[in-house]
């Protein structure tokens, strides 16, 4: 028993604290594990309230012995606005939450060697506590250096300007980035009136006070914005991609992969809008129609449409708990069954991507879904739908070149037409073929950038040494 306490004294440990959602938890997962299994640290991840859905309390349950985890206590959110948006949510119950964390650093600090304390882009407010028992305070940015530096601009973008940004007279240039279109831009900003727009500006002036920031991309897909932030103060360090392996898929209770190996090589189009994607009844019709029309195999991901949602007792733990199927038409249902698999909600992202009959991807452009399709070679489709993701489409499209960009009609929807055009551009055409090439060079290079010696690896490295040796 002594060794093993003297042993947790003298291992370097590390307090993180992720935002709620299984698109924060899984990034923060991947880099406590490098941190450990490379740097021989241990973690102990602090998750605010509203990450107690079974979902993440199962994944937290699944991580190595390495990583513990503690649960901050629930703070009144009473007063928040009836119509208060999820970003306003999740800042109200970080910025509550200091006196929790403060205990709970206090308590770590007497049992292990703790060097530091990392918090999610929603989190900074408890850098408060992390100073109050004299820890560095780190960031770790789950998804790209565009959002990034967005971020890292807004106080001074809010300063300077006046208007909407849909109403800015040309595109945002922020440095080293492709240039974004006001109307792409994070869902967040578009509102200026809307109290998350508020706190938008005001995590970003607090983004300047980490000792140092790490950020789930790579040099290969964004260069410049990389290199420009390596200068910035305080300083910025690529580390990704941070991915979960096809382990954590989980059991396959669709068959959908027995169905893909039933398949031709590169024949099947993916198609999903992540855990939280959902289309409107018309939109999805149109999407099955031209799935159809494209006379292209699919395997599709189907998720109840917006307004048929069920949300749980976590504002959070939002889930589709109706059968989709009764929103496609049934004669689509029969005449595809040849070609296409539908799968309700859930399916084994990772692996079909990793699956050598998968040639396409048609996504929402979230970040983690995003680099999984790098990772694996698999050129996409781009279909945002809020956050960040219409700022990654026009990356993806207009600077990566790894995606295919769908056009929507004056009204917004994407017509049976366009995405038939669009999948068969992708699957069989010229296009296709281009950003195939693309995505494969990008896939060999994210493949590298982890090893030691290389880019990402290296500058995990340097912060590792560096509160390594804050704990001799």
């Amino acid at each position: 028993m002594e060794c093993c306490q003297e042993t947790s004294i003298v291992t370097p440990h590390i307090a993180m604290l992720p935002s709620p959602g299984m698109g924060h938890l899984t990034p923060f997962a991947e880099l406590a594990k490098r941190l450990i299994s490379i740097h021989g640290f241990t973690v102990t991840f602090i998750t605010l309230s509203s990450s107690q859905s079974p979902t993440q309390t199962d994944f937290l349950s699944s991580l190595p012995p390495s990583i513990s985890s503690r649960s901050l206590p629930a703070v009144s959110l009473s007063d928040a606005p009836s119509d208060a948006r999820i970003e306003t949510i999740l800042s109200l119950e970080a910025s509550r939450s200091v006196p929790a964390v403060t205990s709970i650093l206090k308590n770590l600090k007497t049992k292990t060697n703790l060097v530091a304390f990392i918090a999610d882009l929603f989190c900074c407010d408890l850098f408060e506590a992390a100073r109050s028992v004299g820890l560095p305070c780190y960031m770790f940015f789950p998804s790209n250096c565009l959002f990034l530096s967005l971020m890292l601009h807004l106080p001074t973008l809010d300063a300077t300007t006046t208007c909407e940004y849909c109403d800015l007279p040309g595109p945002l240039e922020l440095p080293g980035c492709i240039p974004i279109p006001g109307h792409d831009l994070l869902h967040p900003l578009q509102d200026r009136s809307n109290d998350c727009y508020t706190w938008m500006v005001h995590h970003g002036s607090r983004y300047h006070e980490a000792d140092a920031i790490l950020v789930n991309s790579f040099e290969a897909i964004e260069p410049n914005a990389v290199r420009i932030l390596r200068q910035h103060q305080p300083p910025v360090h690529a580390v990704g991609p941070m991915i979960r392996d096809k382990s954590t898929d989980g059991f396959d209770k669709s068959g959908c992969l027995d169905w893909l190996d039933k398949q031709p090589a590169g024949s099947v189009l993916y198609i999903s809008f992540g855990s939280g994607g959902a289309l409107a009844k018309e939109q999805m019709v149109e999407l099955a129609l031209g799935l159809e029309r494209s006379k292209q195999r699919f395997l599709w991901m189907v998720r109840s449409p917006l307004g048929e949602e069920v949300v749980g007792t976590n504002y959070l733990n939002v889930e589709s708990q109706n059968d989709p199927f009764p929103f496609l038409l049934p004669e689509f249902v029969e005449r595809t069954k040849e070609v296409g698999m539908l799968v309700p909600s859930w399916a084994p992202q990772l692996s079909i991507l990793g699956h050598q009959s998968t040639g396409g991807f048609m996504t929402h452009c979230g970040w983690n879904s995003t680099v999984e399709s790098l990772i694996n070679g698999v050129p996409m489709i781009t279909w945002p739908l809020y956050a960040e993701q219409h700022q990654n489409a026009i990356m993806l499209v207009d600077g990566i070149g790894a995606a295919l960009r769908l056009k929507e009609r004056d009204d917004g929807l994407v017509d049976r037409e366009e995405i038939a055009r669009v999948v068969r551009e992708l699957m069989e055409g010229s296009e296709g073929r281009r950003v195939r090439g693309k995505v494969k060079e990008l896939q060999e290079v994210a493949a590298v950038t982890v090893k030691e010696g290389a880019q990402s690896y290296e500058a995990l490295a340097k912060v590792a040494n560096k509160l390594k040796g804050m704990s001799e």
